[in-house]
């Protein structure tokens, strides 16, 4: 399974995105979908994660109520909306599928898209 994340960008605090992942190659709904995030000079972290279902969300503390995740199955595609974000929200996105999404280990990585979130 290949996967292109895509919708990042550069806003101001308080802004919104909507961050997308496509699948090809592979039947995307299969899998658990994890976001991870890496801002610069620290280590990539678990930022929310979806079932295969799309039945449970799981998110961190720190994005929790301000980020949705989401997942159209059919266009094999999962989404992360991002509201109310914050410069400490910066850093490079990176959807993942087949995840353990605790662990933050994932079978299939997408390329990464950039954040940035000025005050």
């Amino acid at each position: 399974v290949q996967l292109q994340a895509s919708g990042g960008g550069v806003l101001q605090s308080g802004g919104s995105l909507r961050l997308s992942c496509a699948a090809s190659g592979g039947t995307l709904s299969k899998y658990a979908v994890g976001w991870f995030r890496q801002a610069p000079g620290k280590e990539r972290e678990f930022a929310a994660g979806i079932s295969w279902s799309g039945g449970s969300t799981y998110y961190a503390d720190s994005v929790k109520g301000r980020f949705t995740a989401s997942r159209d199955n059919a266009k094999n595609t999962a989404y992360l909306q991002m509201d109310s974000l914050k410069p400490e929200d910066t850093g490079v996105y990176y959807c993942g599928a087949d995840c353990e999404l605790l662990e933050g280990t994932c079978a299939y990585w997408g390329q990464g898209t950039q954040v940035t979130v000025s005050t």
